[in-house]
């Protein structure tokens, strides 16, 4: 006590043990693998299978003619079942390759300005209008020869022996060179690509021009365009360059589906009543109405692709919306304007850098603003200037386009047709097939900070395939690096034997997974029938009902807590021999028994050496200890390394020790933070220690009773 005590009397002080730490955040599983729709490569937390049916999907058809049929991916299976029991859960879309989402062009109301007449023979001629090239219609300037030369639109890199050669450049309002799309004339097209450096623009291809033709050159996102053009004619003569400036930009703002892949494209003629052939229940189209030049607002739809314009299904609306950055009702600020992008991507440490200045408000698309209005009404609520009108996007309505799969390989291989180089349309002997994504999304969910998991599972990957093994080591060696998940994979194929399930198994050796044999045959009633499904599909949703119903130490096993209900059949009905086999090799079985169903019969990891730790429950009650102390303690960093915080670190641990010891997870337990293992050596090293004794409850797996005959007449033992 600080206080110095003199004279009698009577002294009172308060004692803060009600100290209570933070919560520690609903903890879920993370699933990895395709899904139907949604972003790729981000690891996205989902709270409902509603939710996760709105961002990644559902069913989808795949095939053809007669061939066609209806499926799910096992990711879908996974997170509906672990959803049922539990709160939150991490998912992670694989995409493989060139992989994006689709996009939609929103054209300004605005014309460009006149251009300067070029010098020499060459005139151009500025016509913005819509281009239709195949399934998509861009923005294009029209630039005409009006001489009897040809003009060679071309680079000194490409100039085939001319002489005279100038580039076309585009450039953005930040002075830097954009590429060129496409150059398409009359009769045919020829495609460019440039340098992405955005400091210099290379054009590999050459067409010449001929009299009275005119020449589109899609505009894309660009704000201004410089053409210089070199004629050539008889005796290679060269007449010079000449300039054509345009002023006013033909675009409002790009749309960019939230959801990657072909499926977001809608893109396609309209027919009856505004219905897109390519809409679906899972892509968009856009609308734009409204449009007050007066105030320098509008509205914009987003409506389901498969709407028609007499019966609209609109999913998102956005009224009063404006190029103004300066009000509340900004576009990009309305709709959020982020984006995600993959960095080092199949290097060691991958990582999502956010780009960005508004979060993501809609649940479909994201904005990028290529025209502003910048302070579009004066103070007295007036039009400040006439031609910023020019800029706000044309009423109408349209599809997106661009959506990309990367390297799918069709047919895909689903259920029990899995095979070494098809796993639900990914090869994972190819890096850009498959393998690269599955590995950067299992080294993005090594971080720690950022993603808060317990549990990892890839239904779909089989240890026994080489292809898949590789795979299944990275996410193995990421649970062992965290030392907080937990890995459950399937050892086999469909179809493969005992002996294979074992053999694998025993190739592991490791406290941090778990193997369970054999498939499951489950109902899926949108697609109208039962499905195969490997045991690593359904087992997160059985660890998930035995923490709600107990606890993480106990076993996700038996009768009790074991159950897997939706399951209609196992791929073998196994005998005491089969599981004492299967156990033996530590795979644990799935049991089928009458008039109780199919069950989880076994709960050990892969360690080979008998510890406590060969066992499921042991395992995840130090993962749920760990990540408690974690979470809770971090608050004590750089606090003073005094007696006082040492307290507060035992205040924090005991209670909760006490409680898993209520709660039958332990036996015993003590907590040492105190002088003895925090001397002044470690004091001065910046560093205050702790330790945490636990003696782990067992389960009883093996019941053992001994019925004793005894004669008549004779006492019963004490």
């Amino acid at each position: 006590m600080a206080e110095k005590i003199i004279s009698p009397g009577v002294f009172t002080n308060e004692i803060d043990q009600s100290f209570l730490p933070a919560a520690v955040q609903a903890i879920g599983a993370a699933v990895v693998g395709p899904t139907q729709k949604g972003p790729a490569l981000v690891p996205t937390r989902v709270s409902s299978y509603s939710e996760y049916l709105a961002k990644f999907g559902g069913d989808f058809s795949s095939g053809s003619g007669a061939s066609e049929d209806s499926y799910k991916y096992l990711t879908n299976y996974s997170v509906q079942e672990y959803l049922k029991y539990a709160d939150t859960l991490t998912v992670v879309r694989i995409l493989a390759g060139d992989y994006g989402p689709a996009s939609a062009q929103v054209s300004s109301s605005g014309t460009p300005t006149a251009a300067r007449a070029a010098s020499g023979s060459f005139t151009p001629l500025i016509e913005p209008r819509d281009f239709t090239d195949g399934d998509e219609e861009i923005d294009t300037i029209r630039l005409r020869v009006t001489d009897d030369l040809n003009y060679y639109f071309t680079t000194a890199s490409a100039n085939g022996g001319r002489p005279g050669v100038n580039n076309f450049l585009y450039h953005d309002t930040n002075g830097k060179f954009s590429e060129l799309v496409k150059f398409i004339n009359n009769s045919a097209s020829a495609y460019f690509s440039a340098s992405t450096d955005g400091t210099d623009l290379t054009l590999t291809a050459v067409q010449a021009g001929t009299v009275g033709n005119s020449y589109a050159f899609a505009t894309g996102s660009f704000f201004n365009m410089i053409a210089e053009v070199a004629p050539t004619g008889s005796g290679n003569q060269f007449l010079g360059g000449g300039t054509a400036a345009i002023g006013n930009p033909a675009q409002a703002f790009k749309l960019y589906t939230l959801a990657d892949g072909e499926d977001q494209n809608s893109v396609s003629t309209e027919g009856a009543n505004g219905l897109l052939p390519s809409g679906s229940r899972n892509n968009i189209r856009w609308e734009v109405s409204n449009v007050n030049n007066a105030k320098g607002t509008f509205t914009l739809l987003i409506r389901r692709g498969d709407d028609t314009n007499r019966r609209k299904t609109i999913l998102e609306q956005y009224n009063n919306l404006t190029l103004d950055p300066t009000t509340p009702n900004y576009i990009a600020r309305a709709i959020g304007d982020q984006v995600q992008t993959l960095r080092d991507a199949g290097g060691t440490d991958p990582f999502l850098q956010l780009s960005g200045s508004f979060p993501n408000r809609s649940r479909y698309v994201r904005v990028e603003v290529q025209s502003t209005t910048y302070n579009y009404l004066d103070a007295n609520g007036d039009l400040r200037d006439a031609n910023l009108s020019s800029s706000l996007p044309q009423a109408g309505s349209g599809s997106f386009s661009g959506g990309s799969d990367g390297n799918v390989q069709h047919p895909r291989a689903f259920y029990d047709a899995i095979s070494n180089t098809n796993t639900q349309g990914f090869n994972l002997g190819v890096g850009s097939q498959g393998k690269t994504s599955y590995i950067d999304a299992i080294r993005l969910l090594k971080n720690q900070d950022e993603y808060d998991i317990n549990l990892i599972t890839l239904p779909g990957l089989v240890d026994n395939f080489t292809n898949h093994a590789e795979v299944l080591t990275e996410a193995l060696n990421m649970c062992e690096s965290r030392a907080d998940a937990f890995l459950v994979y399937d050892p086999v194929e469909y179809g493969a034997s005992i002996s294979s399930a074992t053999a694998k198994a025993e190739a592991r050796d490791t406290n941090y997974a778990s193997v369970y044999w054999p498939w499951v045959k489950i109902p899926d009633i949108d697609l109208g029938r039962n499905v195969w499904v490997p045991a690593s599909t359904l087992i997160p949703s059985v660890y998930a009902f035995n923490d709600r119903v107990a606890a993480p130490w106990f076993a996700p096993a038996g009768l009790n807590r074991g159950g897997i209900d939706i399951a209609v059949l196992t791929e073998r009905k196994l005998t005491k021999a089969n599981r004492d086999t299967l156990y033996d090799a530590s795979v644990n079985p799935i049991a089928t028994f009458p008039n109780t169903g199919v069950t989880v019969f076994g709960q050990k990891t892969l360690q080979k050496k008998a510890s406590a730790l060969d066992r499921v429950n042991v395992r995840r009650l130090l993962i749920a200890a760990k990540k408690f102390i974690a979470s809770t303690t971090k608050f004590l960093v750089f606090e003073q390394n005094t007696a006082a915080t040492r307290n507060r670190f035992l205040g924090i641990a005991n209670p909760y020790f006490e409680d898993v010891q209520q709660r039958q997870g332990l036996y015993a337990f003590r907590v040492v933070m105190d002088e003895s293992n925090n001397g002044p050596d470690v004091v001065d090293r910046n560093e205050m220690r702790g330790q945490i004794f636990l003696q782990p409850a067992k389960t009883a797996e093996f019941i053992i009773i001994d019925f004793n005959i005894l004669p008549t007449g004779a006492e019963f033992p004490e």
